[in-house]
């Protein structure tokens, strides 16, 4: 007789303590309006394995101790790359996160989604997304068999949109902000007015990059892969664009896991890229916004699009993880951005603009010694230029 397969973990608030029942009318929410977790954390027991024990042709599932979801949507993703890259240091590689199904890094967060959608029986899901999340997201729905609507901006770039529909999900075009694209999701999910309802009372389940827990227990493998990768020697820096957090915290809460297994021993710093004109965080670490003392650029970002986020809506933690690091943030504007692509692409690594925001930042941190020059630093190239 097969065993019973495992409870979903249900959900818990870190802030004010509530739970709630997993399940497919589970809030998207806490009622206190605060994002939710998974209300298990597991980590493996013993030492950490050596590489070769580690069964790579699992993927980012090779770490499912860690993980309290099953493996139930999966097509193969994770062991990204991870590549010398002496032209920009002498210590610097790059994890080549744009290797993945859906051409970007979304793919961890997608497979636990969806894969958590799969156990709780969802028949259908939303997403609101620039454009990479969504095609993640429809991707893996597709394989699950699972109906999806992605809410996007109207002016989602035609290779993305694209994306979403040539595996049989719906996009929903938006007009307005980047925001009126997330509320009308929201609207969409709890059928209530501004999305004031946590419970899912509509007619699809929520799996937002941003809000959905599911997501970062998946973005969280990009840190045990590092560090695998490494032979467990964990690096003195992470560079990762950042909008929303999703890779930056994804790549905090694994290395934090790592250490808290016994696997590792220190903590990476965290540094984040930003665009110019969307940097909530930069402005907050350096206490004024474009044109003030920190040299944030005065001109919106409109290369690096695919960080475009004004209130990220785990802010917080996103802060927590820089200051539990010594990590940082900066702004940039949209010609380091283009400069720094255009080296990427003339090296081989074909990447769309918003990846190009990380290795330049990398330049920008080495010049203000927040790097030094035999710091190891792993800069993640986080999406495809064959979707830009």
């Amino acid at each position: 007789m097969a065993a019973d397969a495992p409870t979903p973990t249900d959900l818990a608030c870190p802030d004010c303590g509530r739970t709630y029942d997993a399940g497919p009318d589970e809030p998207w929410r806490c009622d206190c309006g605060r994002p939710l977790e998974l209300a298990d954390r597991p980590l493996p027991t013993g030492p950490a394995p050596e590489f070769e024990q580690l069964d790579a042709r699992r993927g980012l599932w090779a770490f499912d101790a860690f993980v309290p979801i099953e493996p139930r949507v999966t097509l193969g993703e994770g062991f990204t790359p991870l590549q010398d890259a002496p032209e920009w240091g002498p210590n610097a590689q790059f994890k080549l996160e744009y290797v993945f199904p859906s051409g970007s890094f979304k793919d961890r967060g997608a497979t636990t989604t969806l894969s958590r959608a799969a156990e709780l029986g969802v028949e259908r899901v939303v997403e609101d997304s620039s454009g990479n999340a969504g095609a993640a997201v429809a991707q893996y729905a597709a394989r699950a068999g699972i109906e999806a609507d992605i809410y996007v901006p109207a002016d989602a770039k035609a290779s993305k949109l694209a994306a979403i529909e040539r595996v049989g999900a719906t996009p929903i075009e938006i007009e307005g902000s980047r925001q009126d694209v997330t509320d009308a999701c929201i609207e969409r999910v709890a059928r209530s007015r501004a999305g004031a309802d946590p419970r899912q009372r509509g007619d699809a389940w929520y799996a937002s990059h941003a809000w959905n827990p599911a997501f970062f227990a998946g973005t969280a493998t990009v840190a045990f892969e590092i560090a695998a990768q490494r032979d467990w020697d964990v690096p003195d820096a992470v560079v990762a664009p950042l909008g929303h957090g999703t890779l930056f915290l994804g790549a905090y809460r694994g290395f934090r896991a790592l250490t808290d297994a016994g696997w590792t021993d220190e903590m990476p710093r965290l540094l984040g890229a930003q665009a110019a004109g969307y940097a909530p965080i930069a402005d907050e670490l350096h206490g004024d916004g474009p044109g003030g003392a920190s040299g944030t650029p005065p001109d919106d970002n409109e290369v690096a699009d695919g960080i475009q986020i004004r209130e990220p809506v785990r802010k917080d933690q996103i802060l927590d993880a820089i200051e539990a690091t010594d990590g940082d943030a900066i702004a940039l504007g949209a010609d380091p951005v283009e400069d720094a692509l255009d080296r990427l692409h003339r090296g081989g690594f074909y990447v769309e603009p918003t990846c190009a925001a990380a290795p330049a930042a990398l330049e920008r941190y080495r010049e203000r010694g927040v790097v030094d020059p035999g710091d190891d630093v792993v800069v993640a190239l986080t999406g495809s230029g064959l979707k830009s």
